[in-house]
């Protein structure tokens, strides 16, 4: 008699439907859930500065308006010096293409005298594919005009978004308490203050191991005698949120500059060391130096957010769903219902003990842990 195998179908139809349903929604109102979402994000690092402000006697607007400005500020001065950067590279700009048309003209005579290709033969591929790629770069022209007007949007919104979160901030609880009634409150309270908390050190730590990582780059290149060390030099420290990947491409266009600089293969030999040295530093001294408290998520769940946030929402979407995924991480830790999303999303060493000691009560194999220690989101 053949054995049936009862599967719980419908569930897992149903979350795929959810999945399947959210993801429509998010892409087709990105124009107006990009700048929550960033705003949010916002609010998550300048909350608990402005918390201290308060409980110093400033007025909840006051220091909210005092928090985001600074934070506004940082961020333009660095944009600005990334301007800066790019700019006096622009200018250079005739200088390197001479020296590229040089190099590429020494590459087609050794092609010309290695395989028997001849010049004309290398023109015409060359021709064809820049035909081909024209269209390609006037789309991406055209995606990064409309990117940049869209940032100039988000650099208005997103702050007036961010005050308006944070002074509204005990209202918007007791509407998390509708959603989740049958929650106790101290655990929502405590659950959303844990993830302030633990965005607030991980970005802080974050912008720590940029500004190191991004000045032992540009320090590497000047030495190198490379040109615009600084603007390739914390370019590659940015990307390095990309896992792997971006390492790789933050170092393509220091790499071209050295080989056309030097003309010879130590150039960029010496690029890869550098860069290769620093990239040690920061994985195992600097980024747990720097951030005391990871978003434990492992790094086929941190590419696939980065690919599905590129799909649904662009460039902020490559910004937006890591970190998004790491508060997911955070809940899911401490919500024994979560138990397995937890896992999926964890490393293999990342899987809370929490939730180990959650499962074990359940089966009678351990007592209850102690209350944690209540938090207070102001």
């Amino acid at each position: 008699m053949e054995k049936k195998i009862n599967l719980p179908g419908i569930s897992y139809l149903r979350t795929i439907q959810y999945i399947v349903y959210g993801g429509i929604i998010l892409y087709f109102g990105k124009d107006v859930f990009v700048p929550l979402s960033l705003a949010v994000l916002v609010s998550f690092v300048v909350f608990p500065v402005a918390r201290w402000m308060e409980a110093r006697g400033v007025s909840r607007m006051a220091s909210i308006l005092i928090c985001v400005t600074a934070m506004m500020i940082i961020l333009l001065g660095l944009i600005a010096l990334m301007v800066s950067q790019v700019l006096s590279f622009v200018q250079e700009l005739p200088v390197i293409r001479e020296k590229l048309s040089r190099a590429l003209g020494e590459m087609s005579q050794l092609i010309t005298e290695s395989f028997g290709i001849s010049s004309q033969q290398q023109s015409d591929w060359f021709s064809e594919i820049v035909n081909r790629s024209a269209s390609s770069f006037l789309s991406f022209a055209q995606s990064a005009i409309s990117t940049s007007a869209t940032s100039l949007v988000l650099l208005i919104l997103v702050p007036v978004y961010a005050v308006l979160i944070l002074y509204y901030r005990h209202q918007w609880l007791n509407v998390l308490y509708r959603f989740f009634p049958n929650q106790e409150k101290e655990e929502i309270r405590e659950l959303l203050s844990l993830s302030i908390e633990t965005y607030y050190n991980f970005i802080k730590g974050m912008a720590v191991v940029y500004l190191i990582v991004g000045t032992l780059n540009s320090i590497g290149l000047l030495i190198l005698g490379i040109p615009h060390a600084i603007l390739f030099g914390f370019t590659a420290s940015i990307l390095t949120f990309i896992p792997y990947i971006g390492i790789m491409v933050g170092s393509l266009a220091p790499i071209t500059m050295a080989w056309i600089t030097y003309d010879s293969v130590w150039g960029p030999l010496g690029v890869v060391g550098i860069f290769a040295f620093v990239q040690y530093l920061e994985a195992n001294l600097i980024f747990p130096w720097a951030v005391s408290r990871r978003l434990q998520v492992n790094t086929l769940v941190t590419l696939v957010a980065i690919f599905l946030g590129g799909i649904i929402w662009g460039m902020a979407g490559l910004i937006l769903f890591v970190p998004f995924v790491g508060i997911l991480k955070l809940i899911a830790d401490h919500s024994p219902r979560l138990a397995t999303l937890s896992m999926m999303l964890g490393k293999d060493k990342s899987f809370s003990k929490k939730n180990t000691d959650i499962d074990e009560n359940q089966q009678g194999m351990a007592p209850a842990p102690p209350d944690a220690e209540k938090r207070n989101t102001g």
